[in-house]
């Protein structure tokens, strides 16, 4: 995949936000307490907890269903991003040797049990911020935010971060296709072109960077984002929280997958 295909990419997780759906049309707001509230619950659980977790699942999955997001577009990025926690947890097994019974008589190494428990909760948190992006755009997430009183330095910050990891690209994009259209076979792909890229890279940024704050200072910039769309909590946002929050509420206080267990087991047995 070259640098076009890649810039494109990330900007997909855009376009999905614009999309119409129940999920879209909740308020920023809401999403983002539940977001967090979720992130939290599963945060919560202890390093050895696996089948506990695996009902959260759910929430997710119901947001791309809902959502209408490809499944394959969010585990794409998951994977993408999972050396990090693989990484975090895999000299657990070596670290925690102990042993823990985990089905009639079977047992395993308690570093294993970290270790998948990590990559669950690795797995659960991320694909669930990369949802709320998807459903509610970056920008919405931080018109969400500073509706929660968070400070406008902030939020403004954040949004600079992300609207200028595009600006920053589309530069990068140009001197790739002058050095490759100067390029020959291998030539221009050395270290030595390399660096002097980077070294241009940063030049160019630097200038744009300054044009740009002039350009908002004359404009009336004050260190807060306007936007002239205003949120308002509904009866549908209340819905969606209160029926989130009975979902963590049940599946993190009450043992439902040792429940589940029992009523399949007397059902097949």
């Amino acid at each position: 995949m070259n640098f076009d295909e890649q810039y494109y990419n990330i900007g997909f997780i855009d376009q999905l936000s614009y999309k119409d759906t129940f999920v879209h049309r909740l308020d920023p707001r809401a999403k983002l307490i539940t977001t967090l509230l979720f992130l939290f619950t599963v945060i919560s659980f202890s390093k050895y907890e696996i089948a506990a977790l695996l009902p959260f699942f759910l929430y997710p999955m119901l947001l791309m269903t809902i959502g209408e997001i490809p499944f394959m577009f969010i585990f794409k990025k998951v994977i993408l991003v999972s050396p990090f926690a693989v990484f975090i947890g895999i000299f657990n097994p070596l670290l925690d040797s102990g042993q823990v019974a985990v089905f009639q008589g079977l047992t395993i190494s308690a570093g294993w049990l970290s270790f998948f428990s990590i990559l669950i909760k690795f797995t659960l948190t991320v694909s669930t911020a990369l949802l709320l992006i998807a459903t509610t755009s970056f920008p919405g997430v931080c018109h969400g935010l500073r509706q929660l009183s968070l400070p406008s330095l902030f939020v403004s910050q954040l949004f600079f971060l992300y609207r200028y990891i595009f600006v920053l690209m589309e530069e990068t994009m140009r001197i790739v296709r002058a050095r490759n259209m100067r390029s020959y076979g291998e030539r221009g792909k050395g270290m030595k072109i390399f660096v002097r890229i980077v070294g241009i890279l940063f030049i160019r940024t630097v200038e744009k960077a300054e044009r740009i704050y002039f350009a908002m200072l004359c404009r009336g910039f004050k260190g807060d984002m306007p936007t002239i769309k205003r949120f308002h909590i509904k009866t549908g946002d209340l819905a969606f929280i209160a029926s989130v929050l009975a979902f963590l509420y049940v599946f993190r206080f009450y043992p439902a997958t040792e429940i589940l267990g029992r009523f399949f087991q007397g059902v097949f047995s």
